[in-house]
């Protein structure tokens, strides 16, 4: 099918006909999707697999029914790329027996396929206990009842589709008048859970839970040289408000123009910089050089897929210094709109705050039921995650976020000789025990004698974990603090994708070792 114009699309106008002249795509379903089991039906089923399980004798059950709806819209060089409307639905069942987890799923909702699958969990369990030398014992929660609501202004599916498609073809055909702009790209992507998590200790949790997230970005072309620059809205659990808010089309022009400055800048000249961190780039030094090195299952060596163990293992809690005392990076379960904030976590463990590096010691980890007992926790802090019915939930990245200091960012750039100033993500690469790091951005300016100058380009800068974060000598205040997440973040096997939010304030690092990276970014 050949690309449309802006103004063809335009012409289609109701959601429907442009879904059809997309190929197919449909508009994003209502709850009461056809094929889908009616959420006051959710107790029956949930009933018959906890019986079965209470009277198999088993120590500990779950079941959790999850259906999802997903919309994505893309956008790229003037024209809609891609319209994607998805559906899922199933459930999973958990069995803790003999101390030995047994798990098994289906999307047939059908009570004999519920019982069927009840069975195969608990001989799962049975079967694995006969194996087992080190027994599960999971932390004690008490039993909740509640029903989680993700607050919100606008509901992201009742946002008609050509809404957000005018958005997205505006903001590109915005970006595409900057000379020296050859590309543009737009999206906008939101998503609703309806869940329900019920276990033979007696809770029974129902959710409703919101996402979005919208981005824009251009590409400029000099000479066989070409540069990038992205603005992005942070995941957060909200509604489309958080799109609307974000300003897209005002942000456009300045996306551009800082495109065509980047691929002219120079290259960095490789050696020791002083570096001014901003929130949306801290979101991913945070995630890999924190948040995976103190999940706990990494720690204690029962997990190694995608990103390796940890060096913080646990002879180093409450002993280690991992930064300088203006490092204080805090797990938040608790907090509205973040990600991994869904009231409880998938042992039906409410969600909770605590410390996990205080005034640069190291002092906590990302925990479930099963692992925080065997550092002498009694309670679990809500980090284990599914992210699908189809999934058995693990150990997950919390909301983990640098604490804001104090001062601004203007402050911190102004005692800074030669430094580099670093916003967005990119590139990185990282040990199997998170220690050794590499780190790109999304822009770079120079900075001399207090002043930001000019961009520049190839920027990577390299170093190890403990000392990068002893070398933090200030953090701005809460004024500057701002969130930003992931949706993809791998682990396990088969792999799962994880969701957490890692808000931060600028910080600034002092003598940190920067090299050129390629010629093209």
């Amino acid at each position: 099918m050949e690309p449309i114009s802006r103004r063809q699309f335009v012409q289609y106008g109701a959601a429907g006909a442009a879904a059809a002249y997309l190929g197919g795509c449909a508009s994003a379903p209502p709850p009461a999707t056809p094929g889908a089991v009616p959420v006051d039906e959710w107790d029956a089923l949930a009933e018959i697999a906890l019986k079965r399980i209470r009277k198999s004798g088993a120590q500990y059950g779950d079941f959790r029914m999850l259906n999802t709806w997903r919309q994505s819209v893309r956008g790229q060089d003037r024209r809609i790329s891609g319209v994607r409307d998805s559906f899922g639905g199933g459930y999973g069942v958990r069995v803790l027996y003999g101390g030995a987890w047994g798990f098994a799923a289906s999307c047939d909702m059908r009570p004999a396929e519920v019982r069927r699958v009840t069975v195969l969990a608990i001989e799962i369990a049975k079967g694995s206990s006969v194996l087992t030398n080190d027994p599960v014992r999971l932390a004690p929660e008490p039993v909740h009842e509640d029903h989680v609501v993700t607050p919100y202004r606008i509901d992201p599916f009742t946002v008609p589709l050509e809404q957000k498609t005018e958005l997205l073809l505006q903001a590109m055909e915005i970006m595409q008048k900057v000379e020296g702009i050859k590309r543009s790209r737009g999206s906008v992507w939101v998503q609703r859970d309806h869940k329900l998590f019920a276990s033979t200790e007696g809770s029974r949790i129902r959710f409703d839970l919101l996402a979005s997230n919208g981005r824009i970005g251009a590409t400029a072309v000099d000479g066989r040289k070409f540069a990038s620059r992205t603005f992005l809205t942070p995941y957060l659990r909200t509604g489309y408000e958080l799109v609307e808010d974000a300003r897209l089309l005002d942000e456009a022009p300045r996306v551009a123009r800082e495109a065509v400055e980047k691929v002219k800048a120079p290259q960095v000249r490789a050696g020791a910089y002083d570096l001014v961190l901003d929130p949306a780039h801290l979101a991913l030094t945070i995630h890999e050089t924190c948040g995976h090195a103190t999940e706990l299952d990494r720690a204690l060596g029962y997990e190694a897929n995608y990103a390796g163990t940890s060096f913080l293992t646990t002879d180093k809690l409450g002993r280690f210094r991992y930064g300088s005392k203006h490092v204080n990076l805090v797990a938040d379960n608790t907090e509205p709109g973040t990600l991994a904030a869904t009231g409880y976590d998938d042992d039906g463990v409410l969600g909770q705050r605590w410390d996990i590096v205080r005034e640069g010691r190291f002092v906590g980890y990302s925990t479930n039921r099963e692992v925080a007992p065997k550092i002498g926790l009694k309670r679990s802090g809500g980090s284990n995650r599914a992210d699908s019915w189809s999934s058995i939930p693990i150990v997950r990245i919390s909301n983990i976020g640098l604490q804001p200091g104090q001062g601004t960012l203007d402050d911190m750039i102004g005692d800074v000789e030669k430094g580099i100033y670093i916003e967005g993500r990119g590139s990185f690469s990282i040990d199997q025990k998170r220690y050794n790091f590499q780190f790109g951005g999304d822009a770079f300016w120079l900075i001399e004698k207090g002043k930001r100058k000019h961009m520049l380009r190839d920027v990577i800068y390299h170093g190890i974990t403990p000392e990068f974060w002893g070398s933090c000598d200030a953090v701005a205040d809460a004024a500057h603090r701002r969130r930003f997440g992931f949706i993809t973040c791998g682990k396990g096997q088969p792999g799962q994708s994880g969701w957490m939010t890692h808000a931060a304030s600028p910080a600034r690092y002092r003598g940190i070792e920067v090299m050129r990276g390629g010629a093209k970014s």
